[in-house]
C-alpha cells in the first residue's frame, strides 16, 4: 500500500492509500488541510467501502461504511480513515466538489483527534465553527450551508 509521509515541526502527516489513489487528493492537500487543522502527528489512510465496513462494524458496532473514522492515540496524534466511495457518493449527493468535502471530512477528523465532538448539541457548534474558521483559512466555504 502506497504511503506518503511529510514533516514539518510537530506535524508528522502520512498519507496511505489502500484503496488506490483514483479520484482522491493528492498527498500535498491532504497533508495541508490537517495541518490546517491542528499541530499533529496524524495517519491519514484513504480506504475501500470492504475495508471502511470492517472498521465501522469493530470499532463502532456499526454494519456500514462510513465518511470518516478518527482513532486518537494522545495528545493531537491518531489516524483519520476516509472511505473513499463514501466520500465521492456524499459529495455528490450534496452538491459539493470532492476536493471540499475531503476537505472538511479531513478537518472534522483531525479535530476528533484533538478532543472535539458532536454529541451534544453545544460541543457540536463548538466543532462546527471550528470546522468553518479553518476550512474559510485553506480556501472552503461552509460546508453545512446548504445551497
Amino acid at each position: 500500500m502506497p504511503t506518503t509521509r511529510a514533516s514539518t515541526k510537530n506535524k508528522v502527516v502520512v498519507v496511505q492509500y489502500a484503496a488506490g489513489r483514483r479520484g482522491a487528493p493528492s498527498p500535498r492537500l491532504l497533508r495541508k488541510w490537517a495541518r490546517a487543522a491542528a499541530p499533529s502527528q496524524v495517519t491519514i489512510r484513504i480506504v475501500g467501502e470492504g475495508e471502511g465496513r470492517r472498521l465501522n462494524r469493530s470499532y463502532r458496532k456499526k454494519n456500514y461504511a462510513t465518511n470518516v473514522l478518527a482513532f486518537p492515540y494522545g495528545k493531537s496524534r491518531g489516524d483519520v480513515v476516509l472511505c473513499h466511495p463514501v466520500v465521492k457518493r456524499e459529495a455528490r449527493a450534496q452538491g459539493k466538489t470532492l476536493a471540499a468535502h475531503y476537505a472538511h471530512l479531513v478537518v472534522h477528523g483531525v479535530l476528533h483527534l484533538r478532543g472535539y465532538g458532536h454529541e451534544k448539541k453545544r460541543d457540536a457548534a463548538r466543532m462546527e465553527a471550528r470546522e468553518m474558521r479553518i476550512l474559510r483559512r485553506v480556501g472552503f466555504g461552509n460546508p453545512y450551508a446548504v445551497e
